[in-house]
């Protein structure tokens, strides 16, 4: 049917209670199909959802259904090889897609928006996207999360200094601190998880605020998109951001601890702390000093977290005070929320790979353990054991290290004598809880460095993670 049917609607700028064009300064400033188009895959899935019950409850005829349909798959086609064509005249891919619809269908086109309004039809456009972010995300960190598995096993015999207030304080196994970030991911996944459950809730139907008298089945479109619920309230639903601005969360954390891992590895990179090589095709170089090996991608997903946590809080900013239901300036939640995924998407790209490419400098590592007395705690816990008050251990030690560092010694080297001034009762066999690998070995607690509960971890993440498939970007 063409669109030269008595019936056919004026352009939408010309329409209505309008009489005269859009001033094109107004179309300019109010377009978003400068940054919506993404969403045309999901707009055109939920439009078809929506024929199909519509036709289902019989507002549309099964042909009439079939013709909806098979127009939306060939816009899809022409989006998709780049044969679309583009006007800030008609605003957003919603728009965009149902004047495409109507040019090739006319009235049958024009039926398409029957029972939902672009306020309940966006909303559900970005809950489609948003769930499907949410579970590349969630499979990057996985893949993640495997490159630091992985590096456990390479490095099951190194012992690094552990830190706090960047001074080093006690040591631990390398695995433990790869399993560290390992705990930190999974976090992030299960948040991912828990926001989708939100995320997953149909929107459509819903309508511009009220619903609508039209006999449609909300139900039946939920089925067809793969949504878990439908919103129960219309006018809750036409104002809803939450789940965008909790997703925005909980990307800011992926971004945050990316950030942390990053910031250790350029410190660890460095001549000064001389533990870590990064691999080089992750690196540049100077564009004057020839002997520079910079960590630049280090450094980007540092930095990138900015954007990350800006977007968060150009979310909450949007949505402060603004009345029910619907408000044009729920338009502006898009830009953020897609800048705020890709920096995320792209920095997790990145990350595996490095952590898989990177090699601990083990020898230098293992020079320099000694320094920083990291068995003093074992020793003192030591002293606990055989019955001295925890303060007055840590008191008695601390004077023992406060002697080793004006020797420039290790505990280990101190005299015997020192260590019976202490305790009388003391013998050489306090040599034997001296030393990094000492004090390792005397771990006990759940969740420790121990060498027994490091394994145990390991072997839970092995398993766990072996269930997950591989992300397939």
């Amino acid at each position: 049917m063409s669109d030269a049917s008595p019936t056919a609607a004026p352009p939408r700028h010309v329409a209505g209670v309008f009489s005269e064009a859009t001033d094109a300064r107004v179309q300019r400033f109010t377009e978003s199909i400068s940054f919506d188009k993404r969403l045309y895959a999901h707009d055109i899935a939920g439009s078809i959802a929506h024929a199909q019950m519509l036709a289902d409850v019989g507002v549309l005829t099964p042909d009439e259904c079939l013709q909806i349909t098979h127009g939306l798959e060939q816009i899809r086609r022409e989006i998709e090889q780049g044969d679309f064509a583009y006007s800030v005249e008609l605003e957003d891919i919603h728009m965009h897609i149902e004047r495409a619809l109507t040019d090739r269908l006319g009235d049958v086109g024009r039926k398409l928006h029957t029972g939902r309004s672009r306020n309940d039809q966006v909303s559900t456009d970005l809950r489609l996207w948003t769930r499907t972010r949410i579970d590349a995300i969630s499979s990057l960190l996985a893949d993640l999360q495997r490159a630091f598995v992985a590096r456990c096993e390479t490095d099951a015999d190194v012992v690094l200094p552990g830190y706090t207030h960047l001074q080093r304080a006690q040591p631990v196994l390398a695995a433990h601190y790869y399993l560290a970030y390992c705990e930190k991911f999974e976090r992030d996944r299960q948040r991912l998880a828990d926001c989708r459950r939100r995320v997953n809730v149909l929107s459509l139907g819903a309508g511009a605020l009220a619903g609508t008298s039209i006999p449609i089945d909300r139900q039946n479109v939920a089925r067809r998109l793969g949504f878990d619920a439908v919103a129960a309230n219309s006018l809750d639903v036409s104002s809803d951001r939450d789940f965008v601005i909790e997703f925005v969360f909980c990307l800011a954390l992926i971004a945050e601890h990316l950030s942390t891992w990053a910031e250790e590895w350029i410190l660890w990179s460095t001549i000064e702390f001389d533990m870590l090589e990064l691999p080089r095709a992750f690196c540049t170089g100077s564009s004057i000093m020839p002997q520079k090996i910079n960590p630049d991608v280090l450094e980007l997903i540092r930095g990138k977290t900015g954007r990350v946590v800006g977007a968060l809080q150009t979310l909450l900013v949007l949505v402060k005070g603004l009345p029910l239901a619907y408000n044009r300036d729920l338009q502006e939640d898009k830009p953020p929320l897609f800048d705020a995924a890709d920096t995320v998407e792209a920095c997790l790209a990145m990350a595996a790979p490095v952590v898989a490419g990177a090699t601990l400098r083990r020898d230098a590592i293992a020079e320099r353990l000694d320094r920083g007395h990291l068995d003093a705690t074992a020793f003192m816990e030591y002293l606990i054991r055989r019955g001295i008050p925890q303060r007055t251990a840590h008191h008695l030690v601390g004077k023992l290290v406060g002697e080793a560092m004006r020797r420039e010694c290790r505990l280990a080297d101190l005299p015997l004598e020192r260590f019976r001034e202490i305790d009388p009762t003391l013998d050489a066999d306090v040599f034997d809880v001296l030393g990094v690998d000492n004090a390792i070995a005397a771990m006990q607690s759940y969740g420790s460095t121990a060498p027994g509960q490091v394994a145990e971890q390991l072997a839970r993440w092995k398993n766990h993670l072996t269930v997950l498939s591989p992300s397939p970007i």
